[in-house]
């Protein structure tokens, strides 16, 4: 069965193609940034998807004169090596910026703008748009810009993005969206909005014992018409509020075997996993699945 509503079904067309011909969608977290490769570039998006990702995630941060870059605001330190806020500084300065890579050292890749992006994925690729609540109202603006990015942007953020969501509630053009939550009452409070084509949840759940850990609550989503997104990402190995879903991340499906983190989020009945290990993830699919 197709996800989302019926009356958008045009606009979520290539979405549920991917789904029906790879069961479970695979998304690059920044896309693959190893290496030389930096997050949130057009590069590590090409890397990405060169290793399997039908999915790559970006994150979205608006400049103090209302440039909207791909850029997770907060990592400014690992990225730039100094404490310099995006959200501060003009896009110019921004894109000026050299950036370190793995080894600390400069990378030759620059922060990009997120129109850059959506200039490269012209192809069909899928990219879910995050933090758009950090670029304030400048993200729908900037896609109409992009017509091709109609059917092939997913647009993701919190309940209580209130702003965000009245935005998207009357806003003509119903771009695909993805509420992020932690309960059935946000995903009730989320789906309260008629007018936005809401087609999937992000289910958080930090420990086994949350809401939507439980099996039940994938089939109450699917029920709803529909998709479940699990993140995989090991943000931290100290402290359970950072997990995003219990322990079934990327690391345990690294270090203990893929069946015991990506397979048992299959079980459950997961439609895509964000990770950080597209290709690993790609070839556990295959051998489980056959796609």
């Amino acid at each position: 069965m197709p996800f989302g509503q019926s009356r958008y079904e045009d606009v979520n067309a290539l979405l549920n193609a991917k789904f029906a011909e790879k069961k479970v969608l695979i998304c690059a977290h920044r896309g693959s940034w190893h290496g030389n490769v930096i997050q949130n570039t057009t590069i590590a998006y090409r890397a990405a998807l060169m290793q399997g990702a039908d999915i790559v995630e970006t994150d979205t941060t608006a400049t103090r004169d209302g440039e909207v870059f791909s850029l997770h605001d907060g990592v400014e330190w690992r990225l730039f090596g100094q404490p310099r806020s995006g959200l501060k500084l003009t896009g110019e300065r921004l894109a000026s910026l050299d950036t370190l890579n793995a080894l600390g050292e400069p990378s030759a890749h620059p922060a990009q703008r997120l129109g850059e992006v959506f200039d490269f994925l012209t192809h069909g690729e899928l990219i879910n748009v995050d933090r758009i609540w950090r670029a304030k109202d400048l993200v729908l603006p900037l896609l109409d810009k992009y017509p091709h990015m109609l059917r092939q942007a997913i647009l993701k953020a919190p309940p209580d993005a209130t702003a965000i969501y009245e935005q998207l509630e009357n806003h003509p053009v119903k771009y695909m969206f993805m509420p992020i939550c932690r309960s059935y009452r946000e995903i009730e409070e989320a789906l309260s909005y008629k007018n936005i084509n809401t087609v999937g949840v992000e289910m958080i759940a930090a420990t086994e014992k949350d809401e939507l850990y439980q099996d039940e609550a994938f089939r109450y989503v699917h029920d709803k018409g529909l998709f479940c997104w699990v993140n995989a990402l090991t943000l931290s190995g100290r402290y359970a509020e950072t997990a995003l879903f219990g322990e079934l991340d990327d690391d345990n499906s690294i270090w203990r075997g893929p069946a015991q983190g990506w397979g048992r989020l299959m079980d459950k009945g997961v439609d895509a996993i964000q990770t950080d290990w597209p290709a690993l993830v790609r070839d556990y699919r295959k051998e489980r699945m056959g796609v």
